[in-house]
C-alpha cells in the first residue's frame, strides 16, 4: 500500500491583459486578479510559496509558485 507523504505543485501562471479594455486599466484589472487568486488560496487554506512574479514590458504578470496539492501535506516544499 502507498501513501502520499508529501505534495506540492509548481506553477507558472500569466495573467494576461484583456485587449477590450484601456491599457492601463487592463494592467490593473492583471494585478487585481492575482490578488483574488492569493485570497482564494488564503480562504481555502491552500499553502503556497510564490517564487517569483515578474512584470512583462507589455504589463502583464508571471507567477511561479508552489502550491499544495488537493490536501495532502507539503512536507519540505514550501521551506
Amino acid at each position: 500500500m502507498k501513501r502520499v507523504k508529501a505534495a506540492c505543485i509548481c506553477q507558472t501562471l500569466h495573467f494576461m491583459l484583456k485587449d477590450d479594455v484601456s491599457h492601463d486599466y487592463a494592467v490593473k484589472q492583471a494585478e487585481q486578479e492575482i490578488e483574488q487568486y492569493k485570497q482564494k488560496l488564503e480562504r481555502n487554506h491552500t499553502q503556497f510559496k510564490i517564487i517569483e512574479q515578474t512584470k512583462q514590458a507589455d504589463g502583464s504578470i508571471i507567477v511561479k509558485i508552489i502550491k499544495q496539492y488537493n490536501s495532502s501535506p507539503v512536507g519540505d516544499y514550501l521551506n
